[in-house]
């Protein structure tokens, strides 16, 4: 009896995301700057590598893994004209009323609730970065993104998202002088 492997841990999904990624010319370091992009106007505490981390930390949840291989495939099914009908110039052309591909980048999002779906609203509407770029090479005869541009700032929105509630998080843990309220004296 052949087993299919369907069930992975974090680290793998992470690491097929990353290749998936890669694979569709997206590097995760490009993803992270959108994010730390985003909160920069917001707060000078914000680091590129609390950022990358988020993203991270993103690729590595299940949900975020089958959207991540789920886009990448219709994709390049699209650039394949493998699929039937009108939906294969409709993904291909990225339509916009087509609107799929938003909803799931919207799920996405959502796992950091309705911040994280503005902030994607954010990323999708300004296309910044990556997905400027995936969304123009999408433009080309040859490259369909039309679903993994949405997917990409996604994980760039709940990543900023993130980066927000861990930088608020240790904001709420200081005094009004500013020394922090759970330090040990001595440490």
């Amino acid at each position: 009896m052949d087993t299919k492997k369907i069930i992975f841990t974090r680290s793998e999904m992470l690491e097929f995301n990353r290749q998936t990624l890669l694979k569709r010319g997206v590097s995760l370091e490009s993803i992270a700057d959108i994010a730390y992009k985003q909160q920069k106007r917001y707060s000078d505490d914000v680091t590129f590598e609390l950022c990358l981390e988020s993203v991270e930390k993103i690729l590595s949840f299940r949900d975020v893994f089958h959207h991540v291989q789920l886009a990448a495939e219709i994709d390049r099914l699209a650039e394949e004209k493998m699929f039937q009908g009108p939906i294969q110039d409709i993904i291909f052309e990225d339509f916009g009323l087509f609107g799929i591909d938003e909803t799931m980048g919207l799920d996405v999002a959502g796992l950091y609730g309705t911040i994280g779906q503005t902030n994607f609203g954010d990323i999708d509407v300004n296309k910044a970065g990556i997905v400027k770029d995936l969304n123009e090479f999408g433009k080309d005869d040859k490259q369909c993104h039309t679903f993994l541009d949405d997917i990409v700032g996604a994980i760039a929105a709940a990543a900023s998202t993130r980066v927000a509630q861990i930088t608020n998080e240790d904001l709420a843990e200081l005094d009004d002088e500013g020394h922090n309220l759970f330090k040990v004296s001595g440490e």
